[in-house]
């Protein structure tokens, strides 16, 4: 039994004896440190040599640069006055593959947007692979918290900037508009986009995993503002010619007009209006056809209002004087197949009587006296044909064949305004030149530009010229309307049919174009009133009405001394019924009228 105990024992001890606890124990300790140091080899690896790599891997993820947004620069007009001004606002944007990891909110969300759950849900799913995503743009600040408050994820809003234009309708085709991006689409927001615009900066950020930013790492780009731009408009002229010329559409019912008024000593643009117009502060715009500047961009022929320049080129080449007598009798002549006509048969004429009776006939007359480049490089320098470069976007340069495109009849026609084609903006332009003593001086739409003036006229002539003009405005003239009392008025009326079918239609344009005061040119002013189709369709009786409202309106504003006292006096002295200077109460004088006076009126403080 003992033996066999024994024996039983022997293999028991055996096992213990090749069971190494502590060998066991050292290799498992030995692969643990080989693991830590390798765990720490690699830490280091990563840390230290190849951090790069993985820093930028981690920055992919949280670390953005995000634009830091920057207002378009102010547009003020002459006085100071803002015209255009840029207004914070904010734009709700989304993560997509965010927003739609939580498909149950976006019913909360297009309540809060105010649009249908499937519209916004289609919009959302269409994007599921991007990670920006606009809800809704340039809103007010206060309907972007009240979104941003129901916590949805992966909805975030953006600082950005909405274009504010307080002149409305009045001055909306000289200012323009900017789109959705704040970037200039029409007018003067395009011609200074780049100036007005200035730029963006840009920041680093560290976002969580919300989206929310959580660091700003660095200053990348610091924001420019745009700058600033004082234009030559003065608004208060603007809305005098925008209401004037409203009024004249609407008693004559027609379609559309334009009118454009010069400082003649500057170049100057002081308004510019046009009708149809519309709002550039609604988000609708309207018709996209309402939205040129036809001042600048539409064409016309002239009519009548050529007459003064066909009479300046015949002044210079010296084939006619003031004092050339022309017989228009029987009213009309011939003209190839065709005839020239005058409304009357205004008998003898001299050369300042064939610009107040507006006679085509005598126009013609003098025509026939120049050469054919006598007559087209004089058109062509007074601007007709060409830009007049004022940097208005989509300027038309107008329309003045050279003579070897004419016709046998296309200079006698062209003398009175056919034939040829031109912009308001061109017209104004022209008459400055006659009143700037035969200076022209290259328009322009921001104040204090002094283009230099290029001398293209003896201003004997032009002074000439100016004064048969005055006649157009007083008594016996085609345009008394277009008189204002105190002032000397030159101007010129014009009536002509619209072109239609490679004929001329029973449709009118009317125009005025003037200068005063006449003694001390100041402003030059052309209107134009496109199909009157109620009452008359004279130039005189429909453009030259806005004319004097606008002038009458302009001289007051700005101060300008009258050069007519004799007339206005005359004029209280038959109001009151009383006679002699002594009769007008001193009280009774415009400031203007009073100082210009050689001697004191009664009640004056010696």
């Amino acid at each position: 039994m003992k033996s066999r105990d024994k024996n039983n024992q022997a293999p028991r001890g055996r096992n213990r004896a090749r069971f190494n606890l502590r060998g066991r124990v050292l290799l498992v300790v030995c692969a643990l440190g080989l693991c830590s140091v390798s765990l720490i080899g690699r830490a280091a690896y990563v840390q230290l040599v190849n951090r790069d790599f993985y820093q930028r891997e981690g920055n992919e993820r949280f670390v953005r640069n995000i634009e830091i947004p920057t207002s378009r620069g102010m547009i003020t007009d002459r006085n100071g006055e803002p015209v255009a001004v840029s207004s914070p606002v904010e734009s709700i944007w989304c993560d997509p593959q965010e927003l739609l990891k939580a498909p149950d909110r976006l019913p909360e969300l297009a309540r809060a947007l105010g649009e249908p759950l499937d519209t916004l849900t289609s919009r959302v799913s269409q994007r599921a692979e991007k990670e920006f995503y606009y809800l809704k743009r340039r809103i007010n600040p206060d309907e972007a918290k009240k979104i941003l408050a129901h916590g949805v994820p992966g909805v975030y809003s953006k600082r950005e900037y909405r274009r504010f234009y307080p002149q409305g309708e009045a001055m909306a085709h000289v200012l323009g508009f900017t789109n959705i991006d704040d970037r200039g689409q029409e007018g003067v927001e395009l011609a200074f986009d780049e100036w007005l615009r200035g730029t963006p900066g840009a920041k680093k950020v560290i976002r969580d995993n919300r989206g929310r930013i959580v660091e700003n790492v660095d200053l990348v780009r610091q924001a420019q503002p745009g700058k600033d731009l004082t234009l030559s408009i003065d608004r208060r002229i603007q809305y005098l010619a925008y209401r004037e010329l409203r009024n004249a559409l609407i008693s004559h019912e027609a379609t559309a007009g334009s009118a454009v008024v010069l400082d003649v000593a500057t170049g100057e643009v002081l308004a510019m209006v046009n009708l149809p117009t519309f709002n550039p502060n609604s988000t609708s715009l309207g018709k996209p056809d309402a939205h040129r500047n036809r001042a600048v961009t539409d064409l016309f022929e002239p009519g009548s209002t050529a007459k003064p320049l066909t009479v300046a080129a015949g002044l210079e080449a010296g084939v006619i004087t003031p004092a050339t007598i022309f017989n228009t009798n029987p009213g009309w002549m011939p003209n190839g197949k065709y005839r020239t006509t005058d409304t009357h048969n205004y008998g003898v004429l001299d050369t300042t009587g064939v610009i107040r009776k507006s006679s085509n006939v005598g126009a013609a007359k003098i025509a026939q006296r120049l050469e054919n480049r006598q007559f087209y490089d004089f058109f062509r320098k007074m601007g007709y044909g060409q830009s007049t470069r004022s940097g208005f976007p989509g300027e038309a340069s107008g329309l003045f064949p050279a003579p070897n495109r004419w016709s046998g009849t296309s200079k006698q026609t062209m003398s009175y305004g056919y034939g040829i084609a031109v912009t308001p903006l061109q017209v104004a332009h022209a008459y400055a030149t006659l009143a700037n003593g035969g200076r022209a001086i290259q328009p322009t739409f921001v104040k204090g530009e002094r283009n230099e003036p290029k001398q293209i006229l003896d201003p004997v002539i032009a002074a000439e010229v100016l004064k048969m003009m005055q006649t157009v405005t007083e008594p016996g003239g085609t345009a008394t309307q277009a008189a204002i009392l105190g002032y000397h008025v030159a101007g010129k009326t014009g009536t002509s049919r619209k072109a239609s079918g490679g004929g001329y239609s029973r449709k009118y344009l009317s125009f005025f174009a003037g200068v005063v005061p006449v003694d001390n040119p100041r402003f030059a002013m052309a209107v134009v009133v496109n199909e009157p189709s109620q009452g008359s369709y004279y130039g005189g009786l429909v453009a030259g009405p806005v004319f004097h409202n606008v002038m009458e309106g302009a001289l007051r504003l700005m101060d300008v001394p009258p050069d007519d006292i004799e007339t206005w006096i005359a004029a209280q002295e038959k109001a009151d019924g009383k006679r002699g200077l002594a009769a007008v109460p001193a009280a009774a004088i415009p400031a203007e009228v009073h100082a210009a006076l050689p001697v004191p009126l009664p009640g004056d403080v010696q």
